[in-house]
């Protein structure tokens, strides 16, 4: 990682880096295979013993450089493992940046022990990107929250032991572009997976191999302290826990990319070709370094929006870019990498053939690359005050 001496970095982010890279060729070496909630558990459970969840987690103050580079070791190591991380800490963001000094006393420590999965509960099946469309609602009755509707493309559903759920709590007023009833009237909750009107209503298989699935809730009832902030406030909840993890998807895309141009670069340099390496071919070269520049380029805007909200600052803007520059560039890295093993490349099992299908997700999942576009334009166009 000779990049860790970039002044986005402290000591102590360097030595974390090199300590987890180490961990990692030691003990991931089997996070494959075909039984994805089983894995998954392990991992969770490895990563919290070993101490890299507490990171996620932040149950003091989330460290976004910290998660950046962790995420990006372990997705240069195995996707499936940078998974299991991140969804831990996605699940828990909203407590750890909103939650009561009870919910963090509970819920916080079984996430970074690995003792419990935690899970984000956003998206519905009319209300992806835009969130101002969601229809899941929850009423007041007496002591308890009463949840009914849908959620879907929810990570570590079906594992999960506690979902933070959105849901609509009022009339948010006039919707957006998407036709959506707003975003003010949002609330978010936590539901312990085993609440009775929680149901696994669909496990949903992709390309990745990841635990996905859809949730329904049905006079889902939970205790009015499982409220996350004040009643209101979930889209400011929804959006500052992305602004950390969206970051971070980009950290996670670099990973992927870094990944990929290792094999390239030694697939390059050993497959003989007409009488030469593949490397000697000034085609290749070119390749290789429009990879290269790829590579760099989206690692500056990734640890500079870490960086800054780091340091205190706001990073709508800078995490949208890092995350739609480090997606969109780690696919056409990868591409490459597919393209310079030949047909090899799209051979079962082939470390760049499981690359390609785990980045395609990436610019959709958080947000689509073309919502990113909206977002950035959004904040270039508002007013300054």
């Amino acid at each position: 990682m000779d990049y860790l001496d970039w002044p986005f970095f402290e000591e102590r982010h360097g030595a974390l880096a090199r300590e987890l890279d180490a961990w990692a060729a030691d003990n991931l070496h089997d996070a494959h295979g075909s039984d994805v909630d089983a894995i998954c558990r392990a991992l969770v459970a490895r990563l919290g013993r070993a101490g890299w969840l507490r990171h996620a987690v932040g149950e003091e103050a989330i460290d976004t450089r910290a998660i950046c580079l962790i995420r990006e070791t372990l997705a240069r190591h195995a996707g499936l493992a940078d998974f299991a991380f991140a969804m831990q800490g996605l699940g828990s963001g909203a407590i750890s940046l909103f939650g009561t000094p009870d919910q963090k006393r509970r819920w916080l420590p079984p996430v970074a022990n690995g003792d419990a999965i935690a899970a984000f509960a956003l998206s519905e099946p009319d209300a992806g990107s835009d969130v101002a469309a969601m229809r899941c609602a929850a009423r007041r009755d007496g002591d308890d929250w009463v949840l009914d509707g849908e959620k879907t493309w929810i990570s570590n559903g079906g594992i999960a032991d506690f979902y933070v759920v959105f849901a609509r709590t009022g009339d948010g007023g006039k919707g957006g572009e998407g036709g959506g009833r707003g975003s003010k009237g949002i609330s978010a909750f936590i539901v312990d997976a085993a609440t009775p009107g929680l149901e696994i209503a669909e496990r949903i298989d992709v390309i990745a191999p990841h635990p996905l699935a859809r949730l329904r809730f049905a006079g889902c009832r939970v205790p009015a302290g499982c409220l996350i902030g004040a009643e209101g406030q979930g889209f400011k909840v929804a959006m500052a826990t992305l602004d950390v993890f969206r970051t971070s998807v980009a950290a996670a895309a670099l990973g992927f990319a870094r990944r990929a141009m290792e094999e390239a670069l030694a697939r390059a340099q050993a497959r003989p070709m007409f009488g030469k390496l593949l490397s000697d071919f000034q085609l290749t070269q070119a390749k290789l370094a429009q990879m290269a520049l790829e590579v760099d380029a989206a690692a500056l805007l990734t640890y500079r929006a870490a960086w800054l909200r780091d340091s205190g600052k706001r990073v709508t803007k800078e995490a949208a870019m890092a995350k739609l520059a480090a997606t969109e560039s780690a696919q056409r890295v990868i591409d490459g990498a597919v393209q310079l093993f030949g047909g090899e490349g799209v051979r079962s099992g082939q470390v760049v053939e499981s690359l390609y299908r785990e980045i395609r997700a990436l610019r959709i999942y958080e947000g689509a690359s073309e919502v990113q576009l909206l977002i950035i334009a959004r904040e270039l166009l508002a007013p300054k005050v």
